[in-house]
C-alpha cells in the first residue's frame, strides 16, 4: 500500500473496453498494472481471452501515457474511451485482473464476428421513438431503478448473466421484429445483440458507447434520459453533465442510497441503510463502523492509499 498524490485539476475517469483476441494475458497484465501503479493510476481492469474492460482514474497526463501505451499495441491501437470527471479519485486502489469473461453473459458468442447495428446519439431518440422498435435496458434493475430512457422495458434483472433467460423467456423473434438496447457504456449490449442475433431476432440495435456517451453527445435540452446513470466507482451516479449524482453507496450492503434512504433512522453512514439493518449481525455492524472510523481518519490526515491487486 502507498500514498497516492493528490491529482492536480479534475480527475479524469475513463472507460474503455474492447472485445478482441487475448491469449497472452499475463504478458499483458502484469506491465500493465505496474504502469497503472507507476502513474499513480486507480481503478478496475479485467482482462479476458475475449478482450479487455476498464474504468479507471488519474491525471489528464497520467491518463494520456496510459492510453498512448496501450494503443501502441496493435490490438488496441482503436480503443476508444468514454471521459467524465470528478472532484476526488473514486477509486480506493488499482486492480487488474484474469477473468473467464470481460462481462458476463454466460453464454458463448463472438461480438467480433456477430454483433448488433450500432446507434449514434444523435440518432438515439429518433430510434426509440419509432412505436415499430421495442426499447430494453440490459442493466440490472437497480441502475434501472435511478434512470433510464423514457419508455424503455426493464428486464427486472439482478445481473447481466440473467438477461439471456429473460430473452428466451420473454421475447419472440417473429414478434419483436426491430429491437434497440442500451447500458452505461455498450458493453453489455456488443455481446446482447450479438446473442440475440444467434437467436434469430431479425433486426438488433444499440447505442453507441452507451448512456455515457449519449450524456457527452447529447444536449440536455434534447434528451430522452430521466434521472442519473449508475456507475461503477465511489460517485455511484452521474447527472446530464457528467458529474457526480446525488446517490451513494450502503457500506452495509452495497445498494444504492437515495437522499430519503439517508433520512431513515435506519440509515447508518458506512455502515446500514434500510434495505439491511435488520440483516445485519452486531459483530458485523461494528466492524463496517471501525473501517469507516479508520478511512475518516485517513482523509482527515489528507491520505488516500491505493493497493494493487493483480488477480481476484
Amino acid at each position: 500500500m502507498r500514498i497516492l498524490n493528490a491529482v492536480s485539476g479534475p480527475v479524469v475517469v475513463s472507460a474503455f473496453y474492447k472485445f478482441v483476441d487475448i491469449h497472452d494475458i499475463d504478458a499483458l497484465r502484469n506491465p500493465l498494472l505496474t504502469l497503472c501503479m507507476e502513474l499513480e493510476m486507480s481503478g478496475s481492469i479485467l482482462i479476458a481471452a475475449e478482450g479487455i474492460n476498464g474504468t479507471v482514474a488519474g491525471s489528464r497526463e497520467s491518463t494520456d501515457e496510459l492510453f498512448e501505451w496501450l494503443r501502441s499495441d496493435d490490438r488496441f491501437r482503436d480503443l476508444l474511451t468514454k471521459e467524465s470527471f470528478a472532484d476526488e479519485v473514486p477509486f480506493k486502489r488499482m486492480k487488474v485482473r484474469r477473468k473467464s469473461e470481460i462481462v458476463s453473459l454466460r453464454h458463448e458468442v463472438d461480438p467480433t464476428t456477430t454483433v448488433g447495428t450500432y446507434v449514434d446519439p444523435a440518432e438515439w431518440n429518433a430510434v426509440i421513438s419509432d412505436p415499430e422498435v421495442f426499447v430494453v435496458d440490459t442493466r440490472n434493475v437497480e441502475e434501472v431503478s435511478i434512470g433510464s430512457f423514457q419508455g424503455a422495458v426493464d428486464p427486472g434483472t439482478t445481473a447481466f448473466s440473467e438477461f439471456a433467460d429473460w430473452v428466451e423467456e420473454t421475447l419472440d423473434p417473429e414478434t419483436h421484429t426491430k429491437v434497440a438496447m442500451f447500458c452505461t457504456g455498450g458493453i453489455r449490449c456488443e455481446k446482447a445483440s450479438s446473442y440475440m442475433l444467434e437467436k434469430g431476432f431479425a433486426e438488433v440495435l444499440h447505442l453507441e458507447g452507451g448512456i455515457l456517451n449519449y450524456l457527452e453527445k447529447v444536449p440536455e435540452a434534447e434528451s430522452m434520459w430521466e434521472g442519473e446513470c449508475f456507475v461503477f466507482d465511489e460517485r455511484v451516479s452521474v447527472d446530464h453533465q457528467l458529474r457526480a449524482g446525488q446517490y451513494d453507496l450502503c457500506r452495509g450492503c452495497r445498494r444504492v442510497v437515495s437522499a430519503e434512504d439517508e433520512a431513515s433512522p435506519e440509515f447508518e453512514e458506512g455502515v446500514s441503510c434500510p434495505a439491511c439493518f435488520g440483516g445485519l449481525t452486531a459483530e458485523k455492524m461494528e466492524s463496517l463502523r471501525e473501517r469507516h472510523r479508520q478511512q475518516r481518519a485517513a482523509e482527515a490526515r489528507g491520505e488516500r492509499h491505493v493497493g494493487q491487486v493483480l488477480d481476484s
